[in-house]
């Protein structure tokens, strides 16, 4: 059954995140947490399109992923978790674990170079934030993105298995800490104690220079506080906070073309 599902990968992520994406897309509906602002049809269109294009390219550009990065690893007994001869047991939490922490880092990295950020950008310049904006990427943004992973694949040799859980536990939490959907209070406040929430996240999209430069966990939330990263909230509330990019917002800059061609535009 595993190598079944191993054999598979690909097939099992994009069912994975579509399962997601419609049950995020549903409770935005039902349980919203603020109002939107621009054409949802509209938007939705452009991010679904820069999803569609990164899906195509990846295997382009890498015709073994992650998942085969591992795979090749373990073979040639190749990385950390290989010499060390670690049981599953351990392998596949720890490397979860260290996936998640790798990829807070990364997150970090995309803030703090400039050409870097000017990638990244694409991601926070939706002017509204809801599930679309989990798979809104630029495809250079990307395909570094899983570059990244593959090195720390190769350094960590773990088990196939523990990167397919790790990328669709990814995929899972994007869809769901950029969801529009209203949580109670006190159920997020004991959710942050296990995982990043919606209104965690949401504060990292602010408009405002020194919030959009906190909270860069996927999962664990665990991270932000080790290293000092941590916001709790807007300081303009979740409902009144303004959403992305100054100057990258309007609506004609959300077309497929303008969102490619987005890191070569300068602003203020």
């Amino acid at each position: 059954m595993l190598s079944l599902v191993l054999d598979n990968h690909t097939l099992v992520r994009m069912l994975a995140f579509l399962a997601a994406f419609s049950l995020i897309a549903a409770w935005e509906v039902a349980r919203p947490r603020r109002n939107l602002t621009v054409s949802k049809m509209y938007r939705w269109a452009s991010n679904w399109s820069l999803s569609i294009l990164n899906s195509l390219l990846l295997p382009l550009v890498f015709p073994v992923m992650a998942v085969g990065a591992a795979v090749t690893a373990q073979a040639h007994g190749f990385g950390l978790f290989n010499v060390l001869e670690l049981p599953q047991a351990i392998a596949i939490p720890l490397f979860i674990l260290l996936f998640d922490l790798a990829i807070y880092w990364q997150h970090r990295l995309y803030h703090a170079v400039p050409w870097l950020w000017r990638l990244h950008r694409v991601h926070h310049a939706d002017p509204d934030f809801d599930v679309s904006t989990g798979i809104r990427f630029h495809p250079l943004s990307i395909i570094l993105s899983m570059l990244i992973k593959m090195v720390v694949v190769v350094l960590l040799g773990p088990p196939a298995v523990a990167v397919l859980l790790a990328e669709i536990i990814l995929n899972l939490t994007s869809m769901f800490n950029h969801g529009n959907i209203r949580i109670p209070p006190k159920v997020d406040r004991l959710l942050r104690l296990l995982m990043v929430t919606p209104d965690m996240h949401r504060v990292h999209h602010s408009s405002v220079p020194e919030e959009t430069n906190t909270n860069f966990g996927f999962n664990f939330p665990w991270w932000d506080r080790v290293f000092g990263s941590y916001r709790a909230q807007p300081r303009d509330g979740h409902e009144s906070m303004e959403i992305g990019i100054d100057g990258l917002v309007e609506l004609e800059q959300q077309r497929l073309d303008r969102l490619l061609l987005q890191p070569l535009k300068a602003i203020e």
